[in-house]
């Protein structure tokens, strides 16, 4: 069997932590069908190892459920809720990457996202944006990543305010990593 390797110019292996104040975890769902509404998560954490070969890299993330921002707070008191993301009860949505291959321009990541306890494979179809230097010398990376998913699949029913809000949630992700010493 024959292992594939990418290579990338300026790549740099090594163990990243996600910056969560130079990133972005957002989402956009349909509301009565003919908008669109979006929101991010305001906490999250997280780990990219960048291996020798790319495509041997991992990822993993954690997101605090409660830290959802839609720019109105009813709203974000609802979604918090059981009939959604029941926070109380699933505090943390997380992604754990199981591979990365390569896309075109771009690499699928895939992965294991648990949400309300539900745990189902998804891919991210991933861009690398680049590697370069940040403030006093520290090494960054930067992807961009989207996955489209189903909410009805991971449980998240939405009560009686459910039918008005689409099942299909598109998950955009804008990541700066600082490399780890």
């Amino acid at each position: 069997m024959t292992t594939q390797t990418v290579q990338i110019p300026g790549y740099i292996a090594g163990t990243w932590a996600i910056d969560p104040v130079h990133s972005d975890v957002s989402f956009v769902v349909r509301h009565l069908g003919i908008s669109k509404v979006r929101g991010h998560f305001d906490t999250f954490e997280g780990q990219i190892v960048t291996a020798e070969n790319p495509l041997e890299s991992t990822v993993t993330a954690k997101i605090e459920t409660a830290s959802i921002n839609t720019k109105n707070e009813a709203r974000d008191a609802h979604v918090r809720n059981e009939d959604f993301l029941d926070v109380e009860k699933h505090p943390e949505l997380t992604f754990t990457s199981t591979g990365v291959r390569a896309n075109g321009e771009g690499f699928i990541v895939d992965g294991e996202l648990t949400l309300r306890g539900v745990t189902k494979t998804v891919e991210l179809e991933l861009e690398l944006n680049g590697f370069g230097d940040g403030f006093e010398g520290a090494k960054v990376a930067g992807f961009s990543a989207s996955t489209e998913i189903s909410r009805k699949d991971f449980g998240v029913t939405g009560g009686a305010a459910g039918a008005a809000v689409g099942d299909k949630i598109t998950i955009l992700l804008e990541i700066e990593a600082v490399l780890q010493a």
